[in-house]
């Protein structure tokens, strides 16, 4: 079964930045779409960026376009989300998903990491 394994989450302060990383193995790098999710205590999972159609394309959530970069790495099997001017309010679970077939529908991802811890202290 293909692993994901999240790293880079923390505790910052609002306006701060950090990198997630997402190694995937051979088996769970790929499909149409990759991800970045997050979920909030007390709130439902959201999308936080896709990369999809051989990386063509990137899709952001309103809530960080023009703060998060994501990127990937085809060599190494790396997901990337480079977060900038971080807000309190980012500050949730995040989750790296790949093989997913929509670019916006976390239902149909099929490989899901643990997660890693994001917090942004005001």
């Amino acid at each position: 079964q293909g692993q994901l394994v999240e790293s880079g989450g923390g505790s910052v302060q609002a306006g701060g930045t950090l990198r997630l990383t997402c190694a995937a193995s051979p088996d769970s790098y790929g499909g149409y779409s990759m991800g970045w999710f997050r979920r909030a205590p007390g709130k439902e999972r959201e999308r936080v960026a896709s990369i999809y159609d051989r990386g063509r394309y990137t899709n952001y959530a309103d809530s960080v376009k023009g703060r998060f970069t994501l990127s990937q790495d085809n060599v190494r099997r790396m997901l990337y989300l480079q977060m900038s001017a971080l807000i309190p309010e980012d500050s949730a679970m995040y989750y790296c998903a790949t093989n997913c077939v929509s670019p916006i529908d976390e239902h149909t991802c099929g490989n899901w990491g643990q997660g890693t811890q994001v917090t942004v202290s005001s």
